[in-house]
């Protein structure tokens, strides 16, 4: 029997979302605080963690920073507001499997929670998970290169630093592929034969990250019952990927600094010093260079990994390459699920345009397989989007004035001007400049060529 952990301070909700998994065959123990549900945790073994973001006693994400300081692999999704996507997108830096927005769909849960429980929580670094992704690179694609030219650019600096050594610093916000690029980057190296380990260092506690990285020997600090190989050497000929490497403590960035010039490791305990043959790519989403003026990174590390830079454009900037993602999305929705949606309908388009997708990538193939999973017929209606997405956009036109901007009833002498003012207007968000214009996202980038506006 599967042990489901109920975190949800909504007691009527709770009972319902308890009653639903009960009769899908799932055992659930529901509590209703972070502080007794972290008292549970402390006796009992979950299979899957159910957690709600907003609890009476503070923040959902205390229990999952508490399950990570006790080395636990649990996977953990969760149930948040729509409003709360930018939060839940922070949250799966921190290690959250997933994140479903309220009012939950029963079936989209169920959906996600096998999704989870098919894909066992296990640590990020293990030798198990750099085997299965080297597998899956000749049997799943999982990424759409994009046609648009800021797509175009990306893969050329891929492949102009793929066959080098040099270490690559990928910055890029959540959930723009900033993992695939750099598996791209390792697939065209020389050492493309060799293991390729990923290590998602937000998921890392202060007292584990050591460890992973480095490894330890047996007695070397409570808990370490074996010898244990660090990643470093299990990556060895290959590539190490460092994601969200700003989230390493300032003791483990000298380890690491020192693994780097010398090309030498000692593991947690150990006299010994290890020669290692280990390329690093890092990647992050903060600045980095700001958080060494301020301490928390080293600037020495900072330019260290910084021997090449790679910028990953959030989906917002990438233009027609929206479409070619959601038909690819789509795709492999209809595979999993077992439908046949093709089309989409009309309002559905605009509002993808329109949208911000502050989750990027991760946020428009969750909504692209809820969406799907919704729709019995062919065609996808505007009923499957979540409403307070649909909301958001009514929202964000109905907060600028936009009288006076209809691009089409504008000669073209005034074109370039009022594409300028509008674009100033919303602080450059083309989105949103393409609505006060009344024009579609694919139109405004056209523009923007024809007139060279950067």
């Amino acid at each position: 029997m599967i042990n489901v952990l109920l975190v949800e301070d909504d007691t009527t909700f709770s009972a319902i979302i308890e009653s639903f998994l009960k009769k899908n065959g799932y055992q659930v123990e529901p509590y209703f605080s972070i502080s007794n549900s972290i008292a549970a945790i402390k006796k009992n073994k979950y299979d899957l963690v159910l957690l709600d973001y907003r609890l009476g006693d503070g923040n959902g994400l205390e229990v999952l920073d508490f399950i990570q300081s006790q080395g636990l692999f649990v996977p953990v999704i969760i149930m948040t507001g729509f409003s709360d996507v930018r939060t839940a997108v922070r949250a799966m830096r921190k290690g959250v499997y997933d994140y479903i927005t309220k009012p939950v769909n029963p079936d989209e849960l169920l959906m996600i929670i096998k999704e989870a429980l098919a894909n066992p929580a296990e640590k990020p670094t293990s030798t198990v998970r750099s085997k299965r992704l080297q597998e899956n690179r000749s049997n799943e694609k999982e990424y759409v290169k994009g046609k648009s030219k800021i797509a175009n650019k990306l893969h050329e600096y891929i492949e102009l630093v793929a066959p080098t050594d040099m270490t690559v610093l990928i910055r890029g916000e959540s959930g723009t592929g900033k993992e695939y690029v750099a598996k791209s980057i390792h697939e065209n190296s020389k050492r493309a034969d060799k293991p390729f380990i990923s290590i998602d260092c937000g998921t890392l506690s202060k007292e584990l990250a050591g460890s992973e990285l480095f490894g330890h020997i047996k007695g070397s600090f409570t808990g370490a019952v074996v010898d244990k190989k660090g990643q470093f050497e299990e990556a060895s000929g290959g590539t190490l990927f460092l994601d969200e490497i700003g989230n390493l403590s300032y003791e483990v960035q000298v380890k690491l600094l020192r693994a780097l010039q010398e090309r030498i490791i000692q593991p947690i305990g150990a006299n010994k010093q290890i020669k290692v043959d280990v390329r690093v790519i890092a990647a992050t989403n903060d600045d980095l260079l700001g958080s060494s003026a301020g301490g928390d990174f080293r600037e020495d590390l900072y330019h260290r990994i910084n021997e090449f830079e790679i910028h990953v454009p959030p989906l917002r900037d990438r233009g027609n390459d929206l479409n070619l993602f959601v038909d690819f999305f789509m795709k492999k929705a209809n595979e999993e699920l077992e439908r046949e949606v093709k089309y989409l309908d009309e309002e559905i388009i605009s509002v993808f345009e329109s949208y911000e997708w502050p989750g990027n990538l991760r946020e428009l193939k969750n909504v692209v397989k809820r969406m799907v999973l919704l729709t019995q017929g062919d065609t996808v209606k505007i009923s499957a989007l979540p409403e307070d997405m649909v909301q958001s956009i009514k929202n964000n036109v109905d907060t600028y004035d936009i009288s006076g901007n209809d691009l089409k009833s504008q000669s073209e002498a005034h074109e370039r001007q009022l594409i300028i003012e509008v674009l100033q207007k919303v602080k450059y968000n083309k989105s949103k400049a393409a609505q006060l214009l009344n024009i579609d996202r694919k139109t405004l980038y056209n523009k923007l060529d024809k007139y060279q506006i950067s």
